[in-house]
């Protein structure tokens, strides 16, 4: 490689708090245009922010989350730049002291942790929102929506630390994972309650020198991000390969033709002319509260990753999806404790349970089969009181209908609804064991395939499973496959002697 990439993150991530960061005026998403505002948050002379304490308290969870170290006096600024979506003419932020500094999150990519530094956190106020489409005149005008003016943000800076698309994909899901657990952000992308701009330069490779650097703005996907870093590292080599000087920019993303494309040059921190918030007092955070805070902290994902490998012997792998959403990780530690056997609940988890969660479009939280249920589910396959195929294809399908059919009502109702054992013995699924009704369907199904019988006969054995299979779907997967397999080797023997 002649040349290394150069990559640091800066995410915006909106805070789940009721209320604005300087109002009282409604953060709830999606309500019509321009009816979420008053003076505070539109800046009309004469109205005066007030801080939003629950603002502040999420601040101080994410620092520890992070690591960072927290000012217990930070100082508010005005950034002013004039835009349309920006009524003020300036944006409440933090800038010369944040609230939090010199932290850093854990990323691992091929195997490899490595960790990357977080120069700051600062907590500002959102803009509203340009709308360039969706209107009759909108290649004439731009609407503007006011609803986001003034809604909670924490700015997390990373320092210039990523050396690849990877890397940074790795760092925005694991951060995004962090917010969700201190539930704090709902880190939906798509609705822009968390958003990722990067900056990106490249350097001949073993050189201690940046490179120029050029900003892509608003990133709202794991995948947009990956693809416009790669593009963007590609042009920047293909650039100086050409004996052309980089230019800083802000750049965006086309996603349709795949590329980046200028918006305009890149700003300076001068160029905001930031001075202190006359209106607002420094901000003071007691020890205090900082240790009462410290105290409700959850277990954070990669401490949860690491417990889900020691404790219940999971492979990294399985641990790392599971402990990717807190709702998920808690219902496998349920369903592993009842059940006894956490690689089979990992299992069904990460195939049954995500794949009905995607086909429905639900959350891991809006998952309607109890964790006892499931649990007894995988006591009944593992004891082989179930066939494996009918526990999937019939007594799962079942458990949830039933379970959504009684949506809402208390877990014990749910729990009793869906009982594993009920469905079986409703729906005629006992594994079929006794011997002399095992044997008559072999017969069966040897009588039905002459010609596999035939090639098996004749040496080829690999037509055993293909046999077995057939026995197994005449009984509509109830034949236990344990004693099936010795009594189909017996009668083809048998066929083989005559």
């Amino acid at each position: 490689m002649k040349y290394e990439t150069v990559i640091g993150l800066e995410i915006h991530a909106q805070l789940l708090t009721r209320t604005k960061l300087f109002c009282r005026c409604s953060t709830e998403f999606g309500r019509t245009p321009n009816t979420l505002t008053c003076p505070v948050c539109l800046g009309l002379p004469g109205s005066l922010p007030v801080i939003n304490r629950e603002a502040v308290r999420m601040a101080i969870k994410l620092a520890l989350a992070l690591e960072a170290k927290i000012n217990l006096k930070s100082i508010f600024s005005r950034k002013n730049y004039f835009y349309p979506d920006l009524p003020k003419g300036y944006q409440i932020t933090q800038y010369h002291l944040p609230v939090a500094e010199n932290g850093r999150l854990l990323i691992e990519v091929n195997g490899t942790r490595k960790a990357i530094g977080i120069e700051r956190i600062n907590l500002e106020e959102d803009a509203g929102k340009s709308l360039h489409e969706g209107f009759p005149d909108s290649a004439e005008k731009t609407y503007l929506d006011f609803n986001r003016c003034g809604v909670p943000l924490l700015e997390i800076v990373g320092r210039p630390d990523l050396r690849s698309p990877e890397e940074a994909v790795e760092f925005v899901q694991n951060l995004r994972t962090i917010l969700q657990y201190l539930e704090i952000c709902d880190g939906n992308m798509e609705e822009g309650s968390l958003r990722c701009d990067a900056n990106l330069s490249v350097r001949p490779a073993g050189s201690s020198e940046f490179g120029t650097k050029t900003e892509v703005k608003n990133l709202n996907s794991f995948r947009f991000l990956a693809r416009a870093l790669e593009y963007e590292a590609s042009r920047q080599v293909e650039a100086l390969e050409r004996g052309e000087k980089i230019i800083q920019e802000t750049r965006g993303w086309d996603a349709v033709a795949n590329r980046t494309i200028p918006q305009r040059s890149k700003e300076e921190a001068h160029d905001y002319r930031y001075f202190p918030e006359p209106d607002l007092p420094p901000l003071l955070i007691s020890e205090d509260w900082v240790k009462e805070v410290a105290a409700g902290l959850p277990e954070l994902p990669q401490a949860k990753i690491d417990r889900l490998v020691r404790d219940y012997q999971l492979p990294v792998y399985d641990a790392r999806i599971l402990a990717g959403n807190r709702a998920l990780a808690d219902y496998f530690e349920a369903v592993a404790r009842l059940s006894g056997f956490p690689k089979q609940a990992s299992n069904w988890l990460m195939r049954e349970v995500l794949q009905y969660l995607k086909e429905n479009s639900l959350r891991p939280e809006e998952f309607p089969l109890p964790a006892e249920s499931l649990a007894e589910l995988i006591r009944l396959v593992e004891k082989q009181e179930l066939t494996t195929t009918m526990a999937k294809e019939k007594v799962f399908p079942e458990m949830l209908k039933r379970s959504v059919e009684v949506r809402g009502e208390s877990s014990q109702i749910k729990e009793k609804l869906s009982d594993p054992r009920v469905i079986i013995d409703e729906l005629g699924l006992k594994k079929i064991g006794d011997e002399q009704a095992l044997e008559n369907l072999i017969a069966e199904v040897l009588e039905r395939n002459p010609g596999p019988v035939k090639q098996y006969l004749e040496g080829k054995v690999q037509v055993l499973g293909f046999l077995l299979g057939q026995v197994m779907k005449a009984s509509q997967g109830q034949a236990d496959p344990q004693k099936v397999q010795p009594l189909l080797r017996q009668a083809l023997d048998r066929l083989v002697k005559k």
